[in-house]
């Protein structure tokens, strides 16, 4: 049988990714071979990007793209230290058996990233495709490129690298309830360490708990409007919704546009007025 391994971090899963799993399934069954924690967490943990979607949501999109099966490899000190050759002969023969192997072209592997596509070319016993990752435009696509776009608040130039709206979960944790006494009850939402975030801001998306999913107005920031100090929050008024009990919950808030910068308003009624013209605006760009 025909195994075809495409072997990358993959995370995001973004055109480029997508693009090595079309090429990998011309040659047959598709293994997606990833690794997790990210290398830099072993290299240089103070420099460990954040991720664009967890491992197990990673694992689904590279389902949901053309993966048959997706190998994860945990990385770990030990696993740096094999030779490229050991890489070939224990990884890629021995455990996955592969008859043809498809890579970025700048793909390096191995101790010290020693390896590259001519190595693994000069092998012999599989086939070897390099793909260049690039978007639709020609352009390189990376998920560090995407990574700083969102973190950028660009959020729409990101989800058309990703193919889909960028998203964090979490569990729906108790703020400040503001919201409810002003007329806008929001979900506050938990999230993990690791999560990229986008930029301060007001954003138009969606938010998911369970079966339900509401258009939702998100405001990232430190609600300068308000006394006091307080950390980075991120939070969704699901549109026209009353009486929601989501506490404990896992939340999915995907952000589909930016609508504008975190602003401090002079007074409680400048700020009911702008979040009326956001839930609007929402409305409109999600109909």
């Amino acid at each position: 049988m025909n195994r075809a391994v495409a072997i990358g971090i993959f995370d995001g899963v973004h055109q480029g990714h997508q693009q090595l799993l079309k090429t990998a399934k011309l040659y047959g069954t598709v293994i997606a071979l990833t690794f997790y924690p990210h290398p830099t967490s072993i290299f240089a943990p103070e420099r460990t990007p954040p991720q664009l979607v967890s491992l197990e949501d990673r694992i689904e999109l590279l389902e949901a793209n053309g993966a048959d099966e997706v190998v994860v490899i945990e990385f770990t000190k030990d696993f740096s230290l094999l030779t490229p050759q050991q890489f070939i002969d224990e990884v890629l023969i021995k455990q996955l058996q592969a008859t043809h192997v498809v890579v970025g072209d700048n793909f390096t592997f191995g101790h010290k990233a020693s390896g590259n596509v001519e190595s693994l070319q000069a092998d012999g016993r599989f086939g070897v495709t390099s793909v260049p990752l690039q978007e639709n435009r020609g352009t390189p696509v990376s998920s560090t490129r995407i990574r700083n776009l969102v973190m950028d608040g660009d959020v729409e130039r990101a989800n058309d690298l990703l193919t889909r709206a960028h998203y964090v979960k979490g569990p729906v944790v108790h703020g400040e309830k503001r919201g409810r006494t002003i007329g806008y009850p929001t979900a506050n939402i938990g999230l993990a360490h690791f999560a990229t975030i986008p930029a301060d801001g007001v954003y138009a998306g969606w938010l998911t708990v369970g079966a339900d999913r509401w258009p939702a107005a998100i405001s990232i920031g430190t609600n300068p409007t308000f006394p006091g100090v307080r950390g980075r929050q991120v939070e969704a008024y699901a549109l026209d919704q009353v009486g929601l009990d989501l506490y404990d919950q896992e939340a999915k808030l995907e952000f589909n546009f930016r609508l504008r910068d975190t602003l401090k308003f002079n007074s409680l009624d400048e700020l009911l007025v702008q979040m009326q013209a956001d839930c609007q605006q929402t409305k409109s760009l999600l109909s």
